[in-house]
């Protein structure tokens, strides 16, 4: 199986509560979304099309392979 790999990292953004994803192997990749899911959802559909947009060489691949990157930190105060 031929694949194209394309490598997403995405943090969560607490102060407006989106995930924000971007991606250094492909130009343009930039998006937000509320969910992990729906991130994902969006990707998939951005993905290909950046690469047509952008003449990005994929070679003979039979496949994208997305790999997602996730960050979230989240502070959790102690009682007492």
């Amino acid at each position: 199986m031929n694949t194209f790999i394309v490598k997403v990292s995405a943090f969560w953004d607490s102060e407006v509560d989106v995930w924000v994803a971007s991606s250094d192997n492909l130009p343009g990749l930039v998006t937000e979304a509320s969910t992990i899911e729906v991130l994902t959802a969006k990707l998939k559909a951005m993905i290909p099309e950046l690469i047509e947009l952008n003449g990005v060489e994929s070679g003979n691949k039979d496949y994208i392979d997305l790999y997602l990157i996730t960050h979230r930190h989240e502070s959790i105060k102690v009682a007492g």
